[in-house]
């Protein structure tokens, strides 16, 4: 592989379930991934990044220093773990974009701000390899939301001249891109609302699970449109883009303050928490991006077999994964960071100023320099 280019990108995300790892070749025309990898988190470290990830948390400076450190080795980790599924040396990749783990995201505030953890400076240091992380801050400096910022990704990736397209990511949020078939219309996006958060933090507190698999319990309840047209009051889902938003405050503190839950069945909570993703993003392609003529998903929340149903029925083109048009949907958004940290040694802009609100392009995140000849711990 000497004429590849490689870069790793990592990600983790608001489904805080663990680390992906994907590793990417850019040499040719097309973007090549050659290895991925998954890392799950334990349940002591899942508890540990919930218990400081929500807006009423109250969280000591070495409890938040210590998990910063941590989940830098379990970055380090997953590279290791990725170049050794490769057969690769350290020395073979250029570099890693590590989109980190948020904990806090508040572009909205006095002071703007979004907080990942997963310290670089222990990636770079322990596997040699260059390290770009701490991708948000630039663009919310900038006087942009900090996110969502895979949609130039999605620009390079799954725009097609011939027609009109939405990608839609559901993670622990949702977010859509626009991706006009006309080259010279911009390209927008947004985070929606809910992906998976509310029904995850849901099941959990009644099932203990992470997770609704293939939204079996959402479907073994009843959906209470009264209750999901309550919850859509929020101001959230009416305000105008530029706008995104984090688990901090869809929380279940927020559906506590909505809704008086114990006049309710659990599973009927989930069910119309399901179809509350769902009806949100389905309304946001709808009526931000009415000439639609196919939708491709992508992020965990395509495994809900129930929530990709409930998103079909209510939109009137084919919804389909982006997996039918070359990446897989658990792929996606590791390989954009590796994109990311691409575009950044090459010295070019990766938000799309359309998207996060940013005044101008900026070229995103820190570098953090690797040295591929030191001995490896």
């Amino acid at each position: 592989m000497s004429d590849s280019e490689l870069f790793i990108g990592l990600m983790s995300g608001t489904s805080v379930d663990g680390i992906d790892a994907a590793l990417v070749d850019f040499s040719g025309n097309a973007i090549k991934l050659i290895v991925f990898d998954y890392q799950s988190f334990d349940s002591h470290i899942r508890d540990k990044i919930q218990a400081i990830s929500h807006a009423d948390a109250v969280v000591s400076l070495n409890d938040y220093g210590s998990l910063d450190a941590q989940l830098g080795h379990l970055f380090s980790q997953a590279v290791d773990a990725l170049i050794s599924k490769a057969k690769l040396p350290a020395s073979a990749i250029k570099a890693i974009g590590s989109h980190g783990l948020t904990v806090y995201h508040s572009p909205d505030g006095h002071w703007p701000f979004s907080l990942q953890i997963g310290d670089p400076n222990i990636i770079a240091e322990h596997t040699g390899i260059t390290t770009v992380a701490d991708f948000r801050r630039r663009d919310i400096a900038a006087k942009g939301q900090g996110a969502p910022l895979v949609p130039a990704f999605h620009q390079a990736v799954f725009s097609d001249t011939n027609e009109n397209r939405c990608i839609v990511n559901i993670g622990g949020i949702a977010n859509i891109t626009v991706l006009p078939k006309h080259e010279n219309a911009p390209v927008t996006g947004f985070d929606t609302g809910p992906g998976n958060t509310l029904m995850d933090l849901w099941i959990n507190k009644f099932h203990g699970s992470s997770y609704d698999k293939n939204g079996a319990w959402a479907q073994s309840g009843s959906v209470n449109h009264e209750l999901v047209g309550q919850l859509k009051q929020d101001p959230y889902f009416s305000a105008l883009p530029p706008k995104s938003t984090g688990k901090e405050y869809f929380s279940l503190s927020w559906l506590y303050q909505l809704v008086d839950v114990s006049q309710f069945k659990p599973e009927d909570i989930q069910a119309s928490l399901c179809l509350l993703t769902a009806t949100t993003i389905a309304d946001a392609i709808k009526q931000h991006s009415p000439a639609t003529e196919r939708v491709l998903i992508c992020g965990g929340g395509i495994h809900n077999a129930y929530l990709f149903e409930l998103i079909h029925q209510q939109l009137e083109c084919p919804v389909e994964s982006t997996a039918d048009y070359g990446i897989h949907p658990d792929h996606v958004e590791a390989v954009a960071f590796a994109w990311l940290a691409r575009q950044t040694l090459n010295h070019l802009p990766g938000n799309l100023k359309e998207v996060t609100g940013a005044k101008n392009s900026v070229i995103l995140g820190g570098i953090y320099p690797g040295n591929t000849n030191r001995a490896i711990d």
